[in-house]
């Protein structure tokens, strides 16, 4: 069974940047879609990234698009997230997740493998 396993969460004061990993315990099959949603206090998870397995193709929320950058190193067995230009309202927990539904890329239901979260706090 494959599990993922995120990293990187912090305190970060508002313009600052941090960088989520997501490490696989064992090679996940490049088919799989990485993908990355966050939860915030009172509300639904919602979608922020996520790459094919090539790495040809991202999709970003509108919110965070230009300002947070999805990558893959396969060879590491890791996904990445730089988050820049951070802001107070992207204060939430931040999941990883793996599918291999390459039509619904943003709709967290179509993903089976799950990350345990890690908290990304912007505030000064």
């Amino acid at each position: 069974q494959v599990q993922l396993v995120e990293s990187g969460g912090g305190l970060v004061q508002p313009g600052g940047s941090l960088r989520l990993s997501c490490s696989a315990s064992v090679q996940v099959p490049d088919i799989y879609i990485m993908g990355w949603f966050r939860q915030a206090p009172g509300k639904d998870r919602e979608f922020v990234a996520a790459i094919n397995w090539s790495g040809s193709s991202k999709d970003y929320a509108v919110s965070v698009k230009g300002r947070f950058t999805i990558s893959r190193d396969d060879a590491k067995l890791t996904a990445y997230l730089q988050m820049n230009a951070l802001r107070p309202d992207d204060t939430a927990v931040y999941y990883c997740a793996a599918t291999r539904n390459m039509l619904r890329v943003t709709d967290s239901e179509a993903y089976n493998l799950w990350g345990q979260g890690t908290q990304v706090t912007v505030s000064s």
